[in-house]
């Protein structure tokens, strides 16, 4: 099968996407399928990795909405038997929509967080316009639903969206050794100035819906002795800066608060003893599989699909009124306690997401809606 595997950008400061997409694809293509990710960037390329084919082409103006003729171009003389879009609100999804319509093949969406209730009143008239001037028609023209919770999959009903999804999950690798070293040797050195207390961790993108800065604003509220808390990220919503700046308006002498720049960095997991990520909103969170799978217990908010982590005794999920509560409770923990739930944790994801999986159910909805296609023709 031909699949076209359609984001509008893989660049990091976008989040889980940057990496999901490729590592789906690859999945994919090591079933024997012929895949290409298309994306939008400031060079037109093409590049060959682990059997997928990478081709970036030109992002015009405004480049806000990642327009791309050379993509569109492209589109309009290619073969793929299913175009699957990652992402709303960008003009990509358009092409990907076009492209459906007019070679008569399914289009399949997955949102990738951007249809959860927080997500979607938020800058809720800016997406208004989006849905008749970026990609007028898309969402009501997709053919099939990716989604990687069933809490998505239940908010894109609620929605008024009816057709047929798919709910499969991302997957994790476990890290290797060289990458757990890479972890350590890079962060170890710029973490030292924590004067050897254990670390709690934020990493993510600086962004309203993380709740970054009441995270700082919850950590300055009492004494956390022995502990630090480091916040790794990329430029967003808010920048670096911004963040710097609350921290130092908030930040009393022995509060242990310090940030960083995650971008072009590897994980910070390695000085980590535990991940926080107080999110409104996640559609799956994989930053959250990615610590589990380094063996970091977390702590989350229930606005992300990880309320399993209780079950398997890898860390909390809670209400974000319950936080500096079970925050409290976590930090009294030994570190022997901590590494524990980390490594069921990391024996959980292990087992339960692999690529494997949700890659061969993809392909199984993919030939599903192509069946259903031809009938219709």
């Amino acid at each position: 099968m031909r699949i076209a595997h359609i984001v509008a950008s893989l660049a990091s400061r976008h989040g889980g996407p940057s990496r999901s997409v490729r590592e789906l694809a690859r999945a994919q293509a090591r079933l024997d399928h012929e895949v290409e990710i298309l994306v939008t960037g400031a060079a037109p390329s093409t590049e060959e990795n682990e059997n997928v084919t990478v081709r970036t082409f030109h992002r015009d103006i405004p480049q806000f909405a990642c327009p791309s003729r050379q993509m569109s171009r492209f589109l309009h003389h290619s073969d793929y038997e299913v175009v699957h879009a990652h992402g709303v609100w960008l003009r990509p999804l358009h092409y990907a929509h076009h492209f459906s319509r007019t070679h008569a093949v399914p289009l399949v969406l997955a949102p990738r967080g951007m249809m959860t209730p927080w997500a979607w009143s938020h800058h809720r008239r800016r997406k208004q316009v989006a849905r008749v001037l970026i990609h007028p028609g898309a969402l009501e023209a997709v053919t099939g639903w990716h989604t990687t919770s069933e809490a998505e999959t239940l908010e894109i009903k609620a929605l008024g969206f009816q057709q047929p999804s798919c709910l499969a999950s991302n997957g994790v690798a476990l890290p290797t050794a060289n990458q757990r070293e890479e972890s350590k040797a890079y962060w170890t050195p710029k973490a030292a100035s924590l004067q050897g207390r254990r670390v709690a961790l934020f990493y993510s993108r600086f962004h309203r819906k993380k709740r970054v800065l009441e995270l700082i604003n919850l950590w300055c509220q009492a004494p956390r002795p022995g502990w630090a808390l480091l916040i790794v990220g990329i430029d967003d919503e808010y920048t670096i800066d911004t963040v710097r700046d609350h921290v130092t308006s908030q930040q009393k002498p022995d509060d242990f608060i310090m940030v960083c720049n995650g971008d072009g960095a590897p994980p910070p997991f390695g000085v980590a003893d535990l991940f926080l990520l107080p999110s409104h909103s996640e559609n799956f969170g994989l930053v959250v599989a990615e610590s589990l799978a380094h063996a970091v217990p977390v702590l989350v908010t229930d606005g992300t699909p990880w309320q399993d982590v209780h079950v398997h005794a890898a860390g909390w999920c809670v209400g974000w009124a319950e936080f500096a509560g079970t925050l409290k409770s976590a930090l009294a923990l030994t570190t022997d306690e901590l590494r524990n739930a980390g490594e069921r944790g990391q024996a959980w994801v292990t087992q339960a997401f692999t690529w494997k999986k949700p890659a061969a159910r993809l392909i199984e909805f993919y030939q599903e809606l192509i069946t259903s296609h031809r009938d219709l023709k």
